[in-house]
């Protein structure tokens, strides 16, 4: 019987019931003054570990949560061992700064994520798709790539079985839904239709604070975290405007032909 350790990286990212804004120099998202927390694609992974080790119970060996961010990173390591997880680790970088142009890009955090599941041992991860600040959706399959695992990446439901070591893995495409099997080690992306993530209990909240983070530097792992890409402008969408009606087909005609769309 095959037992599973669980590697689940998280991250920190603006709630997602703030709106973003724009700094002033038009170079990165203003992070003064707002609040964090842990992306929900990510409790959606931890929720999952959470439920594979409730439901084959001596499987599971164990659960840790990681994550790569200067030391205010780890505030998110506390809802995830509330919510189930049993260690937590920390791979410490400078803070990012406009002065520093420092930026976590995903090819990074993948070489980050694989030195860090090699030392572990672990031979399954599970992560959020993407994240909800970049919307990048490229970190697991890097990470998969890097560690030449299998990958099943969008999940909405996956079903281990311990006797043949085996995992299966539903996700949903254009057509409907699709699911694919294959053994361990793996690498598992959640789709939002996974699961729901349980409200953590106070009792749970307050043993999280006590327990131990491990922390870590890209050093001590041996990647150079460098960013590869500069911003050269960000700014926010055009406003939309308003439409208008016509009174006929010839005047929609004359309109989209005034508008050189036909």
């Amino acid at each position: 019987m095959s037992r599973l350790n669980i590697v689940v990286p998280v991250k920190r990212v603006i709630d997602y019931a703030v709106k973003p804004r724009i700094n002033a120099a038009k170079s990165a998202i203003e992070t003064s003054g707002v609040k964090f927390s842990m992306n929900p694609f990510c409790e959606i992974a931890v929720e999952e570990a959470v439920r594979l080790r409730e439901r084959h119970q001596g499987v599971v060996e164990s659960i840790t949560a990681v994550t790569a961010g200067y030391s205010k990173a780890q505030d998110i390591l506390r809802p995830a061992l509330a919510l189930g997880a049993d260690k937590a680790a920390l791979i410490e970088t400078p803070e990012i700064t406009e002065s520093n142009g420092l930026k976590l890009e995903p090819l990074a955090v993948a070489k980050l994520l694989r030195a860090y599941v090699e030392r572990s041992g672990a031979n399954m991860v599970i992560m959020g798709k993407q994240a909800i600040d970049d919307d990048s959706n490229q970190t697991g399959q890097m990470l998969a790539g890097l560690l030449g695992w299998s990958q099943a990446t969008n999940a909405s439901a996956v079903v281990f079985d311990p006797a043949t070591s085996t995992v299966s893995v539903t996700r949903e495409v254009d057509g409907g839904a699709e699911t694919l099997s294959t053994s361990l080690p793996i690498v598992i992306t959640t789709d939002l239709r996974l699961n729901q993530p349980r409200y953590t209990k106070l009792p749970d909240i307050m043993k999280a604070k006590k327990k131990k983070i491990e922390t870590t530097t890209p050093a001590d792992l041996g990647v150079d975290i460098s960013p590869r890409l500069t911003i050269e402008l960000l700014a926010d969408p055009p406003k939309r405007v308003g439409g208008a009606k016509v009174e006929s087909v010839d005047a929609l005609v004359s309109k989209l032909k005034e508008l050189g769309a036909i």
